[in-house]
């Protein structure tokens, strides 16, 4: 989820936690999967599985569930998979950018498409959002990693563009944001130092961000479920910036 920091713990408050945890550990398997399908499978020789490897290990998926994975594309089993991007418009004139891996391309469609018309949204070109946003590489950190002022030096050292640390309880702990062709070489960096992190990987970082309040918040809130619910939907980036008493409230 891309937004206020207050945003992650959300779900969790709502007693989500072991079903978001279920869903997390499908979605890493079907990343293993086909990054293991599209390459060799051996994480030394394929970058890309070797994040979905790291990436699942960071999130304490068990060894057999990761090696189940990386056999279902050796043994030919795997299903084919495509990446989709939905960009789309929601409550309040939220920016919504939908990554999905899919093996029905309509399914898919016909499902984000009905999420955005059911909360008031719009599905829109790819390009109509995305223009408002930046890739980058993201790496995260838990907040005992390391105080701010050191995660701050280190990453900018290592070449890392930015640095978002949120230390209170419950907090997002370090992010660390880099230039695309830079994330490699910043998480090699930084895990001399302070070890593997959390995750590593690509997002989309929004340029500015969207207010919304009351119950527009809540629907903001309600849109971004049902897409994230959603089987073949991987992620979920919006631009909604919701302030801390409105995720209180949403959290309850």
């Amino acid at each position: 989820m891309a937004g206020h920091s207050k945003f992650k713990n959300i779900m969790p408050r709502k007693g989500r936690a072991d079903a978001f945890r279920s869903k997390l550990f499908s979605r890493l398997s079907r990343e293993i999967t086909v990054a293991a399908k599209s390459g060799l499978p051996d994480p030394n020789m394929n970058p890309r599985l070797r994040l979905a490897v790291n990436n699942a290990k960071a999130e304490s998926m068990p060894k057999d569930g990761i090696q189940r994975a990386i056999q279902k594309a050796v043994g030919g089993d795997a299903d084919t998979y495509e990446d989709i991007r939905f960009e789309g418009f929601g409550p309040g004139g939220v920016g919504f950018i939908v990554e999905v891996l899919t093996d029905n391309r309509n399914r898919a469609t016909s499902n984000v498409r009905s999420a955005f018309t059911k909360m008031g949204g719009n599905l829109g070109e790819n390009g109509s959002v995305s223009f408002m946003f930046d890739r980058m590489g993201r790496i995260t950190y838990p907040a005992g990693a390391a105080s701010e002022d050191a995660m701050m030096e280190a990453a900018i050292e290592a070449g890392a563009d930015d640095v978002e640390s949120d230390l209170e309880e419950e907090g997002e702990g370090h992010t660390i944001w880099t230039a695309l062709e830079d994330l490699n070489s910043v998480a090699e960096a930084l895990a001399v130092t302070f070890g593997d992190p959390k995750s590593t990987g690509t997002a989309w970082r929004p340029k500015s961000l969207t207010p919304v309040t009351g119950d527009l918040a809540g629907t903001v809130m309600k849109l971004y479920d049902v897409l994230d619910d959603d089987d073949d939907v991987q992620t979920v980036f919006f631009n909604a910036d919701i302030s801390d008493e409105d995720a209180e409230r949403l959290g309850g």
